[in-house]
């Protein structure tokens, strides 16, 4: 007796509402003028990034959901890879370039993979501050999947907020740290959060966080994994005895406090 596979629907990729197709091939040019981006930065756009698309855009008007002060539209971007690899200061560019919160879809040789930062306005959006400037997490990003695969239909949401929170929270935790197209080294691996977020004590109590405070806590786990790995190579590379029983400790001291985070990471998951 035989059996076919049946492809399920990707937790993670979405099937974006057609009434929000946008389908506007977006010139490099304008990314350079809005992101005053370097000589060297060009370059690895030119190198990196066959097409960049603005795909979709999730508005009240496409999506029938309020808009919020932090987030009134989300854009989806489709990029057009050259090989398997982007470095993430090219999406940085792109975020720095558009003034809302962006999903980025990266396509290469029939494959797609979901990348994000988490975007918000670097003021309180209650006030009446200047809002144009946006901070930006880490970036969270899927494996690569067949393009072909089938997508579940968007997240239920009250509103954009929410629809946002949504969209990324899965992201956050389909990868157990943050940053790095896992086809390269560290050089592609996202360098020190630009934002830091405080997890508050109530908020730790009741076992429920925000978005931002599960952010900061993959955000944790990630610098956690780089400290262990850097210890590991000094201890690779330490020839006398005392000193690697120095450094052993320190590698034991590391690896408790990346269990410690991870199994955190694991409890607020459940909530």
């Amino acid at each position: 007796m035989t059996s076919s596979f049946i492809p399920q629907p990707s937790a993670l990729l979405f099937a974006w509402p057609k009434q929000a197709a946008f389908g506007r091939v977006v010139p490099k040019s304008k990314i350079y003028e809005h992101a005053a981006v370097s000589a060297a930065l060009k370059e690895r756009f030119v190198q990196q990034v066959e097409q960049i698309s603005w795909a979709y855009k999730l508005a009240p008007e496409t999506v029938n959901l309020p808009a919020t002060p932090a987030v009134a539209e989300i854009q989806v971007f489709r990029l057009g890879l050259k090989g398997a690899s982007l470095d993430h200061e090219v999406l940085k560019a792109i975020d720095r370039a558009i003034p809302f919160p962006l999903i980025f879809e990266l396509v290469q040789s029939g494959r797609v993979k979901l990348v994000a930062a988490y975007k918000r306005p670097a003021q309180n959006p209650g006030s009446t501050a200047d809002i144009s400037h946006w901070v930006l997490s880490s970036y969270f990003e899927t494996d690569w999947q067949l393009e072909s695969s089938p997508r579940p239909p968007l997240p239920v949401a009250l509103d954009m907020a929410g629809l946002y929170e949504q969209l990324l929270s899965p992201l956050i935790f389909g990868k157990d740290e943050g940053g790095g197209l896992r086809d390269e080294k560290a050089s592609y691996i996202s360098d020190a959060p630009a934002a830091l977020y405080r997890v508050g004590a109530q908020a730790e109590q009741s076992g429920r966080l925000t978005l931002e405070q599960r952010i900061e806590l993959a955000e944790s786990v990630a610098t956690q994994k780089k400290e262990v790995e850097r210890i590991n190579t000094r201890l690779g590379r330490e020839k006398q005895f005392n000193k690697r029983v120095v450094i052993n400790a320190e590698l034991r001291d590391a690896k408790q406090e990346l269990q410690r985070l991870i199994e955190k990471q694991a409890a607020t998951q459940s909530h």
